[in-house]
């Protein structure tokens, strides 16, 4: 179920703490906000750091290695 916020005259909410805390929103977390069937949708961007490894053992050396070679004589 949802919480109540309130909404201040400059238009901004505070997002609870339990969700802050669940999806680590920090200060200056960037986040986007969608319109999606008439709900407003708050996705928390991950920050760059967080993303290395994120394909680990999606790929084999072999295979990146053969698509980089498609790519390059796309190129050429």
């Amino acid at each position: 179920m949802g919480r109540e916020v309130v909404v201040t005259r400059k238009g901004q909410i505070t997002i609870p703490v339990e969700y802050r805390k669940k999806y680590g929103i920090v200060r200056g977390a960037r986040v986007i906000i969608e319109d999606i069937g008439g709900a407003l949708i708050i996705k928390p961007i991950p920050r760059f750091e967080e993303q290395a490894g994120i394909d680990r053992g999606k790929y084999s050396v072999e295979e990146l290695k053969r698509m980089l070679d498609e790519v390059r004589a796309e190129w050429r």
